[in-house]
C-alpha cells in the first residue's frame, strides 16, 4: 500500500458493474442503516463499499466501509479507503482518528498528515501543524499546499519574514507564481504591512486579472490603504469579464458609501482555508474531483462559513451527480452572505433534478417575489419550466426577463431562444419564428439557434436553401455534436435525400449512440433506401433505448407493418436538437 494516493481507489466487482452481494442493495442512494450493516458479511461490506464508491454513492461507501472496517480494523487498505470517503462526504472530526491509524502504518501518508495538521491548526497549535506538514510525502499539489499552510502557521506565532521567506524558497512550476504571490500578500496585509502586502496582491493581480478572489484581494488592499480610485478601477475591469458578482459588487458598494473594506483573511485558521479552497477548487474543476472534495471539505473545516468554499463544494456535488449532498452544502451558505441568492438558485435546480420540481419551482418563485429584476432566479424558473414542458407557464416566466432587458445585448441571445423553443412547442410559430431570428441578431453564428430555425424551416416546407445552409453552418461550427448532426440528416431526410440522410444519421449514431430518436431516424432512412434488415435494427435498438411513450407505438408499428410510402414528411421523430 501506498499514501501518495490522490484519489478514491474504487474498482468495480465485475466490468460491468453489476456484482451482487446477498442482502446488499445499493440502488437507492441512501446509505444502509447499521442494522442492514450489522447483517452482512465483512467481504459483503467491503464489495458493497467498492460498487458504492465506483457510483459516487459517497454516503453508502462510507457506511459499508465502516462496516467491513469493524471486523478488519488493523487492514491498512480498509483504514485508508474509509479515511478518505469519511473525508470526502465531510465528516471531518470522524476522519482523525482514522488518520492517526493511517500515520501508524505509513508515518508519512500524505492525506493523513493534512487532516491532522488542519486539525492542528483549528486548535492554534501551529508548531503541531507544521510537524505534520513537515512528514508528508511529497508532490506537486503536496508541496504547494503543505509550503502555503505551514507559513500561515509561523505568521500565527508573529513570523511574518519566515513566513514570507518560507514561501519564497519554494521552488516548482510556474503556475505556482499566482499562488505564492496572493498568499505573501494575503500575510503581510493580516501583519499590518500594507505597502509590502500591496506589492505581492499586484504581482498576483497582474499574473491573472481574471482570478475573482485575487482581484478581490488586491481591489481590498488598495482601498484600505487610500487608493479607493484604484480599487473601483480593479473591480470595474473584473466586471467587464464576469458582471455582477455577488462579493465584489459588496466590496463596491462599500467604497463607494465610503466604508474600508475589511482584509479577505481575518486569522490564520482562514489563511490555511484559503489555501484548501484555492486549490480545491481548481482542482476540483481539473478532473480531481476526489481530491477536491477532500481539500474543500478540509477549508470548511477551518471556516465552516466560508461562502465560495461552500458554493464550490455544491458545485463539485453536482459535477459528480449528488444533488443531496449539494443540497446539503448550498443550505449551509450563511443568510447573510451576498452569494446566498446563488445558492437558493442552485438548491432549486438540484431539487428539480430530484424529482422535487414543485419545491424547486415555490422557492424560485418566492425569490424572484422578493426580488423581481433577479434575471438569473427568472431564467432558472423558466429553464425548469420548459424542461418538464410547461411551455406556456415558460413563456410568460421568459417574457419577465426579455422585459427586464429592454435594449438585449449578445449576453441576452438564450432569452429569445428558450422563449423561442417555448413559442415553437406551444404552437405558435410566428412568435418563436420571430425570436429565432432576434437572438441570432444578437449573436448571429449561435449553433443551437443556426440549427432549431434553420430545421424548422426545412420542416415546413418554407426557405428551404437558407433553413438547409443554416443547418450546415451549425454542423462546421459543432461537429462533434450528434443532436446537429441528426438535425442535418433529418433535414435531408425531409427533403427525400435519403442516401445523404443516412450518411448524416450514421455519423450522428457514432456520437450519440445511446440516443432513441437518432437510432429511430437512421432506421427510417435505411428503410428508405432499402436496407430494410438494417432498419428494422435500428428501430429495435431504438426502443431498448426507452424512448418517449408517444413514440414507442409508431415505432411499434414501423416493426410490425414496415414504413408506409406516404413520403418523407410522415416518418420519424422531430428533433430540432437538444433544445439547448
Amino acid at each position: 500500500m501506498t499514501g501518495s494516493l490522490l484519489r478514491f481507489r474504487f474498482i468495480a466487482a465485475t466490468a460491468a458493474g453489476f456484482f451482487l452481494v446477498p442482502g446488499v442493495s445499493i440502488a437507492s442512494g441512501e446509505a444502509p442503516s447499521a442494522r442492514e450493516i450489522a447483517r452482512i458479511s465483512p467481504a459483503g461490506n467491503y464489495l458493497a463499499a467498492r460498487i458504492a464508491g465506483q457510483s459516487r454513492d459517497m454516503a453508502a461507501a462510507a457506511a459499508y466501509y465502516r462496516g467491513a472496517l469493524r471486523a478488519d480494523p488493523k487492514n491498512p487498505e480498509l483504514v485508508e479507503s474509509t479515511f478518505l470517503v469519511v473525508l470526502a462526504t465531510g465528516d471531518v472530526e470522524e476522519s482523525f482518528p482514522l488518520a492517526e491509524r493511517l500515520i501508524g502504518f505509513e508515518r508519512s501518508h500524505r492525506m493523513a498528515r493534512l487532516a491532522l495538521a488542519a486539525r492542528a491548526i483549528k486548535r492554534s497549535q501551529w508548531a503541531s501543524g507544521r510537524n505534520h506538514l513537515s512528514l508528508s510525502v511529497r508532490g506537486p499539489i503536496a508541496d504547494l499546499t503543505a509550503t502555503l499552510m505551514s507559513s500561515w502557521t509561523l505568521a500565527a506565532a508573529g513570523d511574518f519574514k519566515n513566513a514570507v521567506a518560507n514561501i519564497d524558497r519554494l521552488q516548482g512550476p510556474d503556475w505556482y507564481a499566482a499562488f505564492k504571490d496572493f498568499h505573501a500578500g494575503l500575510m503581510l496585509d493580516f501583519a499590518g504591512q500594507r505597502r509590502d502586502a500591496g506589492a505581492r496582491l499586484k504581482r498576483a493581480y497582474e499574473q491573472d486579472k481574471n482570478a475573482m478572489r485575487t482581484v478581490d484581494a488586491y481591489g481590498r488592499g488598495l482601498a484600505r490603504s487610500g487608493d479607493r480610485k484604484g480599487a473601483l478601477e480593479v473591480y470595474g475591469e473584473f466586471a467587464k469579464v464576469l458582471p455582477d458578482h455577488p462579493l465584489l459588487e459588496e466590496a463596491v458598494a462599500d467604497i463607494n458609501a465610503g466604508r474600508t473594506p475589511a482584509p479577505l483573511v481575518r486569522s490564520p485558521q482562514a489563511g490555511a482555508a484559503e489555501v484548501l479552497f484555492g486549490l480545491g477548487s481548481v482542482i476540483g474543476r481539473q478532473g480531481g474531483e476526489d481530491l477536491g472534495l477532500v481539500y474543500l471539505n478540509l477549508a470548511l473545516y477551518l471556516e465552516p462559513e466560508h461562502p465560495l468554499a461552500l458554493l464550490a463544494l455544491g458545485d463539485l456535488y453536482e459535477a459528480v451527480k449528488k444533488p443531496e449532498l449539494a443540497i446539503e452544502a448550498y443550505a449551509r451558505i450563511p443568510e447573510n452572505s451576498p452569494l446566498k441568492r446563488n445558492a437558493e438558485i442552485q438548491r432549486a435546480l438540484n431539487l428539480d433534478s430530484l424529482e422535487r420540481t414543485d419545491e424547486a419551482r415555490a422557492r424560485l418563485t418566492e425569490l424572484i417575489a422578493k426580488h423581481p429584476n433577479d434575471m438569473e432566479a427568472i431564467i432558472a424558473l423558466g429553464n425548469i419550466l420548459r424542461a418538464r414542458k410547461h411551455f406556456t407557464d415558460a413563456i410568460e416566466v421568459y417574457s419577465k426577463a426579455v422585459a427586464l432587458a429592454p435594449q438585449p445585448a449578445r449576453a441576452n441571445w438564450t432569452l429569445f431562444y428558450f422563449r423561442g423553443i417555448c413559442y415553437e412547442r406551444s404552437k405558435q410559430w410566428p412568435l418563436a419564428e420571430k425570436d429565432f431570428q432576434k437572438s441570432l441578431e444578437l449573436n448571429p453564428d449561435q449553433p443551437q439557434v443556426l440549427n432549431y430555425l434553420g430545421y424548422s424551416w426545412v420542416d415546413q416546407g418554407i426557405n428551404l436553401d437558407q433553413g438547409l445552409e443554416m443547418i450546415k453552418k451549425a454542423v462546421e461550427l459543432r461537429p462533434k455534436d450528434g443532436y446537429i448532426v441528426d438535425s442535418l440528416g433529418w433535414a435531408y431526410y425531409r427533403l427525400g435525400r435519403f442516401e445523404d440522410a443516412a450518411k448524416e444519421l450514421e455519423r450522428a449514431i457514432e456520437l450519440r449512440p445511446e440516443d432513441p430518436v437518432i437510432n429511430d431516424h437512421l432506421g427510417d432512412a435505411y428503410w428508405k433506401v432499402g436496407r430494410h434488415l438494417e432498419a428494422r435494427f435500428q428501430w429495435r435498438h431504438a426502443l431498448d433505448l426507452k424512448p418517449e411513450p408517444e413514440d414507442i407505438v409508431r415505432i411499434q408499428a414501423k416493426l410490425s407493418e414496415g414504413m408506409k410510402e406516404e413520403g418523407p414528411a410522415s416518418a420519424g421523430t422531430e428533433r430540432k436538437g437538444n433544445g439547448g
